[in-house]
């Protein structure tokens, strides 16, 4: 259908492609991946036809017809509805349907045998192209990825940029061009809206190619993947699951292809080296000098995985309870978000908060920040310090700092090493450190604001759609960095794959209430599905029942003293907790260490070791916490 040979595209000297081929056939699935930065977006513009390509050829079929969805139309404004907008779609249908209000008007003044029979035509052409239908499509559509009934005839300009980018994937959907190109089209959609896409996407009878860096959303959809990767398109027949084994694979086949190859080389010099002066063997040593510049090199597999080894701390332990809600209601006028909602979070709660758009996500996560006034108690516990991160804070950068200075001001007091650490696991390198904030992409700019949060020691994080502008890499070191952070968090996320790694507690909010499912986004998925299969409306596990806010005693003399004296005794025990996990991560890194595991008289001495400490850590925390409790109810 078509077919992309030996392309070559620069970008000011640089590369992007190079003798790169591909072919897309009827019905493809295909998933275009690759790092952010290497013409992703720039290889559907070129398919596209926007851009004209260096060398090489792009060659599509008669009958092959393009719809294109992509991140320019967030711009496009009109005083139509919604639904007339989408409608666009069916251009012959709504065309035939003008001419025979034109030909029914007419009928009504100047009545002609010539006139029937046109009118005749239309309406049979109109029965054939299912004209009476296209209304029924096209509101479907719409509502299946997320529009209430109610909006469909306001228009579109009232809309914002995500929304108004739902309505150009509708009418690109229902126009079903042969070949269908989406770049990030799961961007501006919610998890309902995602699943409902993706259903229809499978079944979607032709051609398909995504950009998305959302993993579940390409592993449902796609049957072929397509890596950008060294300037070339590399074709990978199956799922991103599949690839992610298949190329493991290749590249273990690659680099021991390469290391043979590199031996021979190496045998080979040594031997012209070693004859180059002997005359006897001058053939030999001509033979090998050819056959070494003949020689089609193997290249060197290139690791493009990245692993975070910096360990994000804090300074401060919280108390038990991060903070409670209770009877707390939220409304905008007439709109009711929240209505006598009771909630706590306790501190280790890994949260997701998930759902439709329009069900209050964001406003619950700005009411938990304190940045949205509501009715009834929000209660933060002690020692709580917060981090707060969403896409609006990437307006608050300072467009003049180099990334280095940037994150120097965050003031976490971290040496310039340990940034460029930090820095190192969002995958900016060597001088990219010095580049200015005003030069990077939407997605430099997201990982720049998250090392910033992730560095701030909060031991409590509140994270809005974090991965959205991420790449796999990236959104991989995200995860591991999660995973690895002893505080709490709350995260607002339609990214399935990274929810289903790094949250231990569902959120989501059903008739204006904040339900908490107690497990993993897997488990929860299973239950959910259980319940919709035998259609049972079912309530998640009895949450325990929000902390009551306790009264604050009175400050009296006695009162302070006695504070002062546990807040002494509290800092005794913290820098006892962080001598101790000191201790404890030494002796980890002892027991794996050859000399250790090596040795079964040293393995039990430091195993015992081992033991003791984390006793003495567990007995530690556990005394911070009661002095913590304390010192909190003497207010």
């Amino acid at each position: 259908m078509l077919s992309i040979t030996n392309l070559s595209y620069y970008i000011g000297g640089r590369a992007l492609y190079e003798n790169a081929s591909m072919f897309i056939k009827p019905k493809d699935k295909i998933g275009l991946i690759g790092l952010n930065g290497r013409g992703k977006s720039t290889l559907l513009k070129i398919i596209n036809g926007e851009y004209k390509i260096d060398s090489g050829s792009v060659s599509k079929s008669n009958d092959c017809t393009i719809g294109f969805l992509n991140q320019d139309l967030l711009s496009y404004q009109t005083n139509d509805s919604i639904l007339t907008v989408a409608m666009g779609a069916f251009k012959e249908v709504v065309e035939i349907e003008r001419q025979l209000e034109t030909t029914i008007k007419q009928l009504e003044t100047e009545y002609s045998d010539a006139l029937v029979e046109k009118l005749s035509k239309l309406q049979e052409k109109f029965d054939h192209l299912d004209g009476y239908t296209i209304q029924s499509k096209a509101e479907e559509v719409l509502e299946g990825i997320g529009f209430q009934t109610a909006d469909l005839h306001r228009p579109l300009k009232e809309f914002s940029g995500g929304w108004r980018m739902r309505v150009m994937l509708a009418k690109l959907l229902l126009e079903k061009p042969s070949l269908l190109m989406l770049d990030e089209p799961t961007n501006h959609l919610d998890l309902p809206s995602i699943e409902w896409v993706e259903d229809y996407l499978r079944d979607y009878e032709g051609a398909v190619i995504i950009v998305s860096h959302d993993r579940t959303f390409i592993d449902n959809v796609v049957t072929k993947i397509v890596e950008v990767t060294q300037q070339q398109l590399v074709t990978y027949e199956g799922n991103y699951s599949f690839y992610l084994e298949e190329k493991e694979l290749r590249q273990e086949i690659q680099q021991g292809a390469y290391e043979n190859q590199q031996q021979k080389i190496r045998q080979t010099e040594r031997f012209i080296e070693r004859f180059k002066a002997k005359a006897t063997k001058a053939r030999q040593v001509q033979s090998r000098v050819k056959a070494l510049e003949k020689m089609d090199l193997i290249e060197e597999v290139v690791d493009d995985t990245a692993a975070v080894n910096f360990r994000f701390r804090f300074k401060q332990q919280p108390g038990r309870y991060i903070i409670t809600l209770n009877n707390v209601s939220k409304a905008y006028g007439q709109l009711e978000i929240l209505k006598n909602t009771s909630i706590s979070i306790e501190r280790g709660d890994k949260i997701a908060l998930i759902g439709a758009n329009g069900k209050g996500k964001s406003t619950l996560l700005r009411i938990i920040a304190g940045e949205e006034p509501v009715e009834g108690e929000r209660v933060m516990g002690y020692n709580v310090i917060r981090a707060f991160y969403a896409q609006h804070q990437l307006e608050s950068l300072h467009v003049e700092n180099e990334i280095l200075e940037e994150l120097m001001q965050a003031g976490s007091g971290k040496t310039d090493q340990e940034l460029r650490n930090v820095l190192g696991c969002f995958l900016f390198t060597d001088d990219d450190v010095f580049k200015k904030i005003k030069v990077l992409s939407g997605g430099e700019k997201s990982r720049v604001a998250l090392a910033k949060t992730l560095i701030s020691e909060a031991n409590f994080l509140l994270l809005d759609e974090p991965t959205n502008h991420l790449d796999f890499i990236s959104e991989n070191i995200l995860i591991q960095a999660l995973q690895q952070y002893l505080g709490s968090f709350v995260v607002v996320s339609h990214n399935r794959h990274f929810v289903s790694q790094i949250a231990n507690k569902i959120w989501y909010i059903e008739d204006k209430q904040i339900k908490e499912y107690p497990g993993t986004y897997e488990e929860y998925e299973y239950w959910r599905k259980k319940n919709e299969a035998a259609g049972i409306k079912a309530e998640p596990p009895k949450q325990k029942k929000a902390e009551p806010v306790k009264q604050q005693q009175p400050q009296t003399p006695g009162n302070e003293a006695r504070r002062k004296t546990l807040e002494k005794e509290l800092k005794k025990v913290e820098e006892q907790v962080t001598e101790l996990e000191a201790r404890k991560a030494s002796l980890e890194n002892e027991l794996a260490t050859p000399e250790v595991f090596g040795n079964p008289v040293k393995l039990k001495t430091v195993q015992t070791t081992f033991q003791e400490t984390e006793a003495a850590l567990a007995a530690a925390n556990k005394k911070w916490e009661e002095l913590a409790i304390e010192i909190d109810e003497l207010g």
